[in-house]
């Protein structure tokens, strides 16, 4: 099972659910496989590929794992449904969000000297 992701994730990465559904449950289980797509990483970025949602992702990379795992690119990410958005309001429209000033206006500042 997928974890929850944080409120602001842009994705979900599911690449170690589908791993454990096929049966492998190290990250190192990984790197042959890849190998024998013709991906070739170091099991530093395999672990950080499998334990943490890459910010970038090669396509080549990409495109094995999703032969590797039998799967396709929607089940390897998930994008997570947006909460209720503010309409964006128009250029020069009024912000009817927050408090209005009404009839408020700014007091000139007296300042006083030390001396006199």
């Amino acid at each position: 099972m997928p974890k929850t992701p944080a409120p602001d994730a842009p994705i979900t990465w599911n690449l170690r659910p589908l791993m454990a559904a096929a049966g492998m449950f190290q990250t190192t289980d990984l790197i042959e496989p890849l190998r024998a797509q013709g991906v070739q990483l170091s099991r530093e970025q395999v672990f950080r590929l499998v334990t943490k949602t890459p910010e970038r992702l090669n396509v080549e990379v990409f495109a094995a794992l999703c032969r590797i795992l039998e799967c396709t690119p929607n089940d390897l990410i998930g994008i997570p449904k947006v909460q209720s958005e503010r309409p964006r309001r128009a250029a020069g429209a009024p912000d009817t969000t927050g408090p209005a000033i009404g009839d408020l206006r700014p007091i000139r500042a007296k300042l006083h000297r030390p001396h006199e």
